[in-house]
């Protein structure tokens, strides 16, 4: 993971829990194999999957002694809380990191390679403080560059925030690549780029910068790709967070959308502020906002609904997908409980619709 071979201990110290470790649960859903252990001394003794649903036998332990008996050798920072500072509480345990030569790998917002004491620890140590979050030097402008290349370009949208766009990215890339398709994944979050070992955290980019930092990522990955499918962030309708969203749109330019939602979620999640969200619009209506802004500068159309089930049993779930797919005329489906392959066929179908010359894999010089 980011530059060598590693395993992790995945530091969630009291939030290994569904709505609190992101970071945590997606690289123990597609990098399993290179976590060691989970340190959360409130769910010592379970395991990854008893208190996240994903991880397998993964063991959460209660600190670094027990991680290394496990033999970790990195140390993976697995929350990414609004604000993004490093819990108080977790210092010892990150200095203790560093002081046993471990990598300490953060998405967090304030950089920790930034903080002198820790620099010193690392140097000390011999160790490394790698911010995922860090935004490249470079500062580019969006012109509708993506627009123009023969790969389909494809973006994951939401009615809010956390209702699965990462996973159904990842989804959709791993079963267009089972059918033989050149697939890319562009991550934009901090742990999106853990899985795919790159990619840049939009939020952490200047506004003005963000769309063309994704513009180049698009057209890095459509060097090589028939279909990119790009990291989502954020929502329209989110009074925090739309402006990421708008910038996505406008510097990935997709062909397709596909629209995510949490099923049974009613109203925009704003943290700290119960209730306060915006009651999230019906299915159709975010699919008419989404394609709206996309036509602004291109002509990107929602060709699936990606569904996130996990609170519903099997039954209640498969209605869910059911009423969507009524709903927008569109293929539904929850791509981890029921598979991906519905909305992979609805990418394959919408790069075919472009017609001759579609799928290929040039792209304008940067």
């Amino acid at each position: 993971m980011l530059g060598k071979p590693r395993r992790l201990a995945v530091l969630a110290e009291g939030s290994f829990a569904p709505l609190d470790a992101k970071t945590a649960i997606g690289v123990l859903r597609y990098r399993p194999a290179e976590v060691a252990a989970v340190i959360d001394s409130t769910r010592a003794g379970r395991t990854a999957a008893a208190c996240v649903g994903v991880g397998g036998t993964t063991p959460v332990v209660a600190g670094l002694d027990e991680a290394a008996a496990l033999g970790a050798d990195a140390l993976l920072i697995g929350i990414a809380p609004q604000g993004g500072q490093l819990p108080a509480a977790w210092r010892d345990t990150v200095c203790g990191a560093l002081e046993r030569g471990w990598d300490v790998l953060s998405g967090l917002h304030v950089f920790l390679g930034d903080d002198p004491e820790l620099a010193r620890r690392a140097e000390a140590g011999g160790a490394r403080l790698i911010d995922a979050r860090r935004p490249p030097a470079t500062r580019r402008v969006a012109a509708g560059r993506a627009a123009r290349v023969e790969a389909l370009v494809a973006l994951t949208v939401g009615t809010d925030c956390n209702v699965g766009k990462m996973t159904a990215a990842l989804e959709i890339v791993d079963a267009l690549r089972a059918q033989g398709v050149r697939a890319a994944f562009v991550a934009t979050g901090q742990t999106g780029i853990f899985i795919a070992d790159h990619g840049v955290a939009v939020d952490a980019v200047p506004a003005d910068f963000v769309a063309g930092e994704v513009e180049a990522l698009v057209l890095e990955a459509a060097r090589e790709a028939e279909v990119v499918v790009v990291e989502g962030q954020g929502a329209l309708h989110h009074a925090g967070y739309s402006g990421v969203t708008l910038a996505l749109i406008h510097g990935a330019a997709p062909r397709a959308m596909v629209l995510c939602h949490e099923a049974g979620r009613e109203r925009v999640r704003i943290t700290g502020e119960p209730g306060a969200g915006i009651p999230i619009p019906s299915l159709p209506e975010v699919r008419e906002a989404y394609e709206t802004a996309a036509r602004w500068t291109g002509a990107g159309q929602v060709v699936a609904v990606a569904l996130n089930t996990r609170a519903l049993d099997e039954p209640r779930a498969r209605a869910a997908c059911e009423a969507a797919g009524r709903a927008t005329g569109l293929p539904a489906a929850d791509p981890v409980r029921f598979g991906a392959g519905s909305l992979a066929q609805a990418l394959l179908e919408a790069r075919v619709a472009r017609g001759p010359g579609s799928g290929g894999n040039r792209a304008p010089a940067t």
